[in-house]
């Protein structure tokens, strides 16, 4: 009988394995290896009826979870030697990295301190220290943390259901983890602390607080370098720098964590993404509808979100009745569904509203305008029959594809997130709705040529979905589109329409959001545009600066010329000099400059500076506003 074939990340056969043998022959070509779905230590035997495995490198990123889990290990036992009595709470890999979180009573880690942390966990790595994963019974492991004090290890664990728990071992430090993990501390190459802040226990901030160091670690010392220059221009480009650079929104304590407040430039940004998106919906055959904030808490007991979603939901009793401020819109969309009686001839239905709704989150992972309480989602829910409902997917992926590319949006990533089979508790419905659904999904995608991952358990409670994550300019991912089916709240609800038969049939329900939250998404544009918006979505397209006062009359009229032409213009009447309006302009990434000194009032011209190019020299008005209109074309596309 021939062994396990065993094959590299291109699907390039490598070599074979035996039944029951391990993998640590190919710790010079993996980090982790994977069999089926699951990933695995490469020192673990390969399960059972594994027909072939595969070798996950630090290029995959399965691979590079496990090496950076294996980093978060290291630096907990860097900071478990150098300060024995914190203690441990949790440490997961993260997109960027990993971090750690510690109890450290009332302190806080100084910069020396973070330092002396790097240097041990470097000392851990050059120790090489074998890790091994231990199969232990959950009273053992319970008995282990409580001996050593690590009450948030012995919490985690009276929460696990199964009887058998694994814990990871690499000299004197004991973890408990799931895994996977590099087979040995040396596998990790050059690791960085980069940073220490406060946290909430399980993000809860009525929970013990704690202190978060995060870090990152790469197989080189160039790859390493590379991360932190993308890291500073990050920061950089940081929206919540920006939006006050800018004077775009503000948050503020008196209005309570996670509410952003718009100012008349970020309103007005806003209002042409939204003005956009009316346009673009409406020719894809939409209707517009709107509904209220607030409903009896019955809608979201039919809904189900009551019993689903309770705890992120606004509840509250007035004159003895229970009523939700809505987080979502779907129960309002099917009630105008449902205003009257419904044919095949009225499918599909496609109803969007940009509806505000509000969630709550807890304050330890509030994050700017990419996570808050109060946000405006671009909703829409498409009511089909069964036979539609592919084609309208389909539809949908199609619009995605529009929207995103207007904003500049090219690359994205697609998962097709399904229920998880083992806990079937989670969901609503019956197989036969979720395995419709799911093999439609998958249909449509296969049939608009995206390429996509299966996400097993990262569905909705009421049905499966595809998400796409956009790459941003420095190759970060944000989840923004999500294209849901759902076959079961249209039966909680009674969702019908008569048939050509003249009997009534349950109609298909998806739901869909393609910039998600406004809110988020105005977060992601300025952080890829790093606050230079393309000429069609400044706030401020042209500032008219002149040279002297003057010229004032004149500068006005060039600036009203300008508005005529839809061009949004700026006036600076401010007594300034010249050179402190041009760099002011700069600072606010205004696309063009209008200077005006005398000898362009006297010619009738004006001198243009480009944001990126400097100065173009002086131009007729009529040339510079083809000029601006011309380019404003382009970005159509």
């Amino acid at each position: 009988m021939g062994g396990i074939p065993v094959k590299n990340g291109e699907g390039h056969v490598v070599g074979e394995v035996g039944r029951g043998d391990n993998l640590l022959g190919f710790s010079d070509r993996a980090l982790v290896y994977m069999a089926g779905r699951d990933v695995y230590d490469l020192s673990a035997p390969v399960p059972d009826g594994a027909e072939e495995v595969y070798l996950l490198g630090f290029d995959d990123p399965r691979g590079r979870e496990a090496y950076w889990h294996t980093s978060s290990h290291i630096l907990a036992q860097a900071v478990k030697e150098l300060f024995p009595e914190a203690k441990l709470a949790i440490g997961p890999p993260i997109e960027t990295g990993f971090y750690y979180d510690f109890d450290i009573g009332e302190a806080t880690f100084s910069p020396e301190e973070l330092e002396a942390i790097e240097s041990r966990a470097r000392e851990i790595i050059a120790r090489d220290l074998a890790i091994e994963r231990l199969e232990i019974k959950k009273a053992d492991a319970i008995r282990l943390f409580s001996e050593k004090g690590e009450v948030y290890k012995v919490e985690l664990l009276r929460e696990i259901p199964d009887e058998k728990v694994t814990i990871y071992r690499q000299g004197d430090f004991v973890d408990l983890c799931r895994g996977p993990h590099l087979s040995s501390t040396g596998r990790v190459g050059h690791l960085k602390v980069l940073s220490a802040s406060g946290a909430y226990w399980r993000g809860d901030e009525r929970g013990p607080r704690l202190q978060r160091i995060y870090g990152v670690s790469f197989p080189t010392e160039e790859e390493l370098s590379e991360f932190l220059e993308r890291l500073e221009e990050a920061k950089r480009r940081d929206h919540r720098r920006l939006g006050v650079l800018l004077d775009l929104f503000s948050f503020h304590e008196e209005a309570g964590p996670g509410v952003v407040i718009w100012h008349p430039k970020g309103a007005l940004v806003r209002d042409i993404i939204e003005d956009y998106w009316r346009k673009v919906h409406a020719e894809e055959g939409y209707e517009f509808i709107r509904s209220p904030h607030l409903f009896r808490s019955k809608l979201w007991e039919i809904s189900g979100h009551l019993g689903f979603y309770r705890e992120n939901m606004y509840v509250f009793n007035q004159d003895g009745e229970d009523y939700v401020i809505k987080p979502m819109n779907c129960p309002a969309h099917i009630l105008v569904y449902k205003s009257k009686k419904r044919s095949y001839r009225d499918l599909p239905m496609r109803l969007a509203e940009l509806g505000t709704v509000y969630r709550y989150e807890r304050s330890g992972v509030l994050h700017g305008l990419f996570r808050v309480r109060g946000f405006t989602q671009d909703d829409a829910h498409i009511f089909c029959s069964q036979d539609q409902f592919v084609d309208e997917v389909r539809g949908v992926i199609r619009l995605t594809k529009r929207i995103l590319r207007r904003f500049g949006f090219q690359d994205y990533k697609v998962d097709l997130s399904v229920r998880d089979p083992k806990r079937p508790e989670k969901y609503m419905g019956d197989d036969e709705g979720w395995l419709l659904a799911e093999r439609g999904l998958a249909e449509a995608l296969a049939a608009e040529g995206l390429p996509y991952e299966v996400k097993e358990g990262e569905s909705a409670f009421y049905g499966p979905k595809i998400d796409i994550q956009l790459h941003d300019a420095l190759g970060r991912r944000h989840q923004c589109t999500t294209i849901q089916v759902d076959f079961n709240i249209p039966t909680r609800f009674d969702v019908t329409y008569v048939g050509q038969d003249g009997l009534e049939h349950r109609v298909v329900m998806i739901h869909r959001a393609i910039l998600g939250s406004i809110e988020r998404f105005f977060g992601i544009l300025l952080e890829h545009y790093g606050g230079a918006f393309p000429l069609w979505l400044a706030p401020v397209q042209v500032a008219v600066l002149p040279v002297v006062s003057e010229v004032n009359p004149y500068a006005a009229k060039i600036t009203s010329a300008l508005k005529d032409k839809g061009i949004r213009a700026e006036f600076d009447l401010r007594p300034e000099r010249i050179s402190y309006k041009i760099r002011e302009a700069e600072t606010q990434k205004v696309p063009f400059m209008a200077i005006v000194g005398k000898r362009e009032a006297e010619s009738g011209r004006v001198s243009v500076r480009k944001r990126g190019k400097g100065d173009l020299g002086p131009v007729g008005l009529e040339e510079f506003i083809g000029m601006i209109l011309g380019e404003m074309k382009g970005e159509e596309g």
